[in-house]
């Protein structure tokens, strides 16, 4: 792919990710405002979006073959790990922005288990096996993520494990 092509599908890929998640937080705004079918086209659309940017990552060659996509996701949660939120986090210090500080320790946090969870998957994915998931939950409040039954409260912010989702 010729430089300028793949530079515009990058940012389209970029755009079109950030409005797809934007929108589904609107979503979640009108849905608690009342507004249930303001909800759910701020939710069609962040569906459009998404689709979107998944044909943009395809041409792009983002997508591969799940082990390759699972060392990807390794790498990036890494990143998150030993660069990129330990800088954030000095900024946020730097600054006294409290809210800010919070959200980057609840990533942080959280990003560590991703990548213990990704290391420990590519371990079965490797073998040519599924990984053992029956249930698979995350807290909506910080994003720990955890295989089997959550524990009574979240590990990174204390949510009661009612409230974590399932997937």
């Amino acid at each position: 792919m010729r430089k300028m092509t793949e530079k515009a599908l990058q940012e389209a890929f970029a755009g079109e990710s950030m409005a797809h998640m934007k929108y589904l937080g609107f979503s979640e705004v009108s849905e608690r405002e009342g507004f249930s079918n303001m909800s759910r086209l701020f939710k069609a659309i962040a569906y459009a979006e998404q689709v979107h940017a998944i044909n943009h990552a395809r041409n792009l060659g983002v997508l591969k073959a799940t082990k390759d996509n699972i060392e990807s996701c390794i790498e990036g949660e890494t990143f998150e790990v030993d660069e990129m939120y330990p800088a954030y986090d000095a900024v946020a210090k730097l600054q006294s922005e409290k809210g800010a500080q919070t959200a980057i320790r609840f990533a942080f946090e959280a990003e560590k288990i991703h990548a213990e969870l990704y290391k420990n998957s590519k371990i079965e994915i490797d073998k040519g096996k599924d990984i053992d998931a029956a249930e698979i939950y995350a807290c909506p409040v910080c994003g720990f993520t955890h295989i089997g039954q959550p524990p009574e409260k979240c590990p990174v912010c204390g949510a009661p494990n009612d409230k974590f989702k399932k997937f």
